[in-house]
C-alpha cells in the first residue's frame, strides 16, 4: 500500500508536465500560423492568379482561333423556322460577346450543307456551327472533313433536329443559347471519324460521326417516308421498324475484322454510346478514341429482334445469347448471295453491301463543353 501511495506524486507530476507541454505547444502553434498564415494566403493567392491568366490566355488562343464563324442552319429539321432562327440570333450574340462572330447560311435542301460546309474550309473560316438533325452534321462533317489542307475548320454543334446523338454525347442542352453558353467556354479537340466505302461505288464513301450500321436497321433508313419523318420526327423510324419486323428477311451477311469471321444479320458500327431515341447500344464506344465498339445479332427471327427491345430499353444487350460485342478499327461487312443487304451512316442511306467501315484517327477538331472539374 505505501508502494502505491508513492506513485501518486510522481504521476501527478508526469501529468502536469504533459500538461504544460502541451500548452507550450499550443502556443507555439498559434505563433506559428500567425506568422506563415500570410505567406501561404499570398502562395495561394498567387497560384489562382496563375491558373487564371493561363485560362484567360487559352480562351482568348481558342477564340482567336475561332474567329470568322459560320452558323449553318438546316430550317426544315426537327420542325426549325422563325421561332428556332429567333434563338440562332441569341446564340450569335452569344458567340460575339466572346469574339466569334458568325454569319448565317440556311440549307435548302438534300447535300447543300457539304457544299456550304467545303466552302467554309475553301474560305479558311475559323468555325463551323452546324444548327440541324444527325443529317445535317453528317453533311457539313463530310464538307469539312474531304477538303484536305493545312488549315482545317473546327465544328461545334446547336441541336436542331430528330435525334441529336452528338449532342446527347457531349451532354449539351436541347436549348440552343444555353448550348452557345456551354460551348463559348468549351475547347478544341481532334477526334477520329468513321469512313464507310462502299466497295462496289467506292466513289460514295462517307465520313460518320455517330453510329453506322448494316441489315435491318439500314433497311429501316431505307424504307423512311421523308415526309412523314419532317412531320413527326423520330417517330417516323418507329413505324418503319415495325414494318421491317414484319416484311424484312434478316437475311445473314460476313462481317470481317482481322482475323475474326462472323455471320450476322445485324451490324451496329459506333463511334458513340448513343444510337438513336432514349437508347444506347455500342455503351463502351468513345469518342474520344480511335476504335469502334461494334455489335453483331446472329437472328434470323423478326420475333427475336422484338425479344430483344426490353434488354435494349433497360441497357441490359450486352452478355445476352446471341449478342456480341467487340473492338476494333476496321470491319468488312459483306454479303453471303445476290440479294441486297443495305447499310447507313448516322441515320442516313450509304449503300448496299460489301461495305468497308474504318476509322480515320485525326480527321476533325471539334468544339465540346469543358468537363467539371
Amino acid at each position: 500500500m505505501a508502494g502505491l501511495k508513492s506513485t501518486f506524486p510522481y504521476c501527478h507530476c508526469e501529468a502536469t508536465a504533459l500538461a504544460l507541454e502541451a500548452s507550450l505547444f499550443h502556443t507555439m502553434l498559434k505563433q506559428r500560423v500567425r506568422e506563415f498564415a500570410p505567406h501561404y494566403i499570398e502562395l495561394y493567392r498567387m497560384r489562382e492568379i496563375r491558373l487564371s491568366e493561363v485560362e484567360r490566355t487559352e480562351s482568348e488562343q481558342m477564340t482567336a482561333e475561332l474567329q470568322n464563324a459560320l452558323l449553318i442552319h438546316n430550317p426544315n429539321a426537327g420542325n426549325g423556322g422563325g421561332a428556332r432562327r429567333r434563338l440562332l440570333d441569341q446564340a450569335r450574340h452569344i458567340f460575339a460577346t466572346r469574339g466569334i462572330d458568325a454569319d448565317l447560311a440556311e440549307t435548302t435542301g438534300p447535300g447543300h450543307a457539304t457544299e456550304i460546309a467545303a466552302r467554309a474550309a475553301a474560305e479558311n473560316r475559323g468555325l463551323v456551327i452546324a444548327c440541324g438533325g444527325d443529317g445535317t452534321l453528317n453533311e457539313i462533317v463530310n464538307g469539312l472533313a474531304a477538303h484536305q489542307n493545312s488549315h482545317r475548320v473546327s465544328l461545334a454543334l446547336l441541336p436542331g433536329g430528330t435525334a441529336n446523338i452528338l449532342a446527347k454525347e457531349l451532354d449539351l442542352p436541347w436549348d440552343i443559347p444555353k448550348a452557345a453558353e456551354k460551348l463559348v467556354h468549351g475547347t478544341v479537340i481532334e477526334i477520329a471519324l468513321g469512313l464507310a466505302t462502299p466497295l462496289e461505288q467506292p466513289e460514295k464513301k462517307k465520313y460518320f460521326l455517330s453510329v453506322a450500321g448494316a441489315g435491318p436497321d439500314g433497311a429501316i433508313v431505307y424504307s423512311i417516308n421523308l415526309g412523314l419523318k419532317s412531320r413527326v420526327g423520330i417517330l417516323a423510324y418507329w413505324w418503319a421498324g415495325f414494318r421491317e419486323v414484319f416484311r424484312y428477311k434478316f437475311r445473314h451477311f460476313r462481317v470481317i475484322s482481322g482475323d475474326r469471321k462472323t455471320d450476322a444479320s445485324l451490324v451496329i458500327v459506333g463511334r458513340t454510346q448513343n444510337y438513336g431515341g432514349p437508347f444506347k447500344i455500342t455503351t463502351e464506344a468513345d469518342l474520344f478514341q480511335d476504335r469502334f465498339e461494334i455489335l453483331t445479332l446472329s437472328t434470323q427471327s423478326g420475333l427475336r429482334y422484338v425479344s430483344y427491345l426490353p434488354a435494349l430499353w433497360l441497357n441490359r444487350l450486352r452478355g445476352t445469347k446471341g449478342v456480341e460485342f467487340f473492338k476494333s478499327d476496321a470491319i468488312l461487312c459483306e454479303p453471303l448471295d445476290a440479294n441486297p443487304v443495305y447499310s447507313q451512316i448516322d441515320g442516313e442511306p450509304l449503300a448496299r453491301l460489301p461495305v468497308e467501315f474504318r476509322i480515320v484517327p485525326r480527321a476533325l477538331k471539334l468544339l465540346v463543353p469543358r468537363k467539371p472539374e
